[in-house]
């Protein structure tokens, strides 16, 4: 039987030198020989047949022959890796895959930057659930049940008490009940709103509000914050202007404008030949919240103001459609690399 082993060994080594090195010629050498019905599983299988005294002189030299094929087996199989020798069906008459550096959204870049200019005036950044109670959503800021500013806001409503936020208000709410002034905090994120998508609306969208809290703030404070804001982002030519609004938790309120980045205030078709373009919405913080927080609403004051992250993003890279940032075009995207 030692010499049938060793003709099988002899037999290996001509088949081993003589074969294609790829990956499905190795495995089916190696069933032919280790594999489950291979060679020298018969031979290992023999062993019971044979005497006591001829059993461990046959099981030595059968291992050794086993451990040889294995060793030439990792010969062979290194030797392919290194070689990177394709296997199968590969076609190597095909061109190389070309590979993409990635790089962050252009909505991303803009937050990023949002949150880099507020933070030079010590604001912090919060952070608030997505889907908020009603409580949060509406009431603590001055929007009881069936008050008219609701119908300002389509929102969808996942319980009679819970809803996808549809702004980021609801944080502020959240922070004033858990702390006490002095506060100074922007909140970024995601909201939801039931618009029908188009070039200027989109159902799931981004905002960053803005709060300050503190004794003796008043509306030249807020003044002064957005105007930082704007010379930042925009430029130092760019100029600013409020004008009187509504929003149910800031009392006075204001949108603020900005002069066109594009005619330079001169009017043209991006500010309709106004002038002016519409960025955020701001105000004092309404008594009536304090009230809801807990502070004492003749020692504390404060303003807060709210923007799209979107409508940041179209002014300053010149982009006329929102759904531009959703749809995942990499003829867009790679253009902000």
């Amino acid at each position: 039987m030692i010499e049938e082993l060793n003709l099988v060994r002899e037999n290996f080594i001509s088949e081993s030198r003589s074969i294609k090195l790829t990956k499905a010629a190795i495995e089916q050498l190696h069933a032919k020989f280790l594999g489950r019905k291979g060679t020298i599983t018969r031979f290992t299988d023999r062993l019971k047949n044979l005497s006591k005294e001829e059993r461990p002189a046959f099981g030595q030299e059968l291992n050794l022959v086993k451990r040889f094929m294995e060793d030439e087996f990792e010969r062979m199989r290194t030797a392919v890796e290194s070689t990177d020798e394709p296997a199968g069906d590969t076609d190597v008459t095909l061109p190389p895959r070309t590979e993409f550096r990635g790089h962050s959204h252009p909505l991303s870049m803009i937050e990023k930057e949002i949150r880099s200019i507020f933070g030079r005036l010590g604001f912090t950044a919060e952070d608030g659930p997505e889907v908020e109670l009603d409580y949060y959503n509406f009431e603590t800021v001055n929007i009881p049940k069936n008050h008219p500013a609701r119908d300002m806001q389509d929102t969808f409503f996942i319980s009679d008490s819970v809803v996808l936020r549809t702004h980021t208000t609801p944080v502020q709410a959240r922070v004033m009940e858990s702390r006490r002034p002095p506060i100074r905090i922007i909140c970024p994120g995601r909201v939801y709103r039931k618009d029908t998508p188009d070039a200027t609306h989109l159902p799931c969208f981004h905002q960053v509000e803005g709060l300050v809290v503190d004794t003796d703030v008043h509306f030249g404070d807020l003044k002064g914050t957005i105007g930082f804001f704007i010379h930042q982002m925009f430029g130092q030519d760019i100029a600013a202007r409020f004008r009187p609004s509504y929003f149910s938790f800031t009392e006075p309120s204001a949108e603020v404008d900005m002069s066109c980045i594009f005619c330079k205030g001169k009017g043209c078709r991006t500010c309709k030949n106004s002038g002016w373009i519409e960025i955020m919405g701001a105000g004092m913080v309404n008594p009536k919240l304090f009230e809801y927080a807990g502070y004492e609403p003749d020692r504390y004051t404060g303003y807060a103001f709210g923007m799209g992250i979107e409508r940041i993003a179209m002014l300053v890279y010149g982009v006329n459609d929102l759904r531009l940032f959703i749809e995942n075009d990499l003829r867009f995207l790679n253009q902000f690399a």
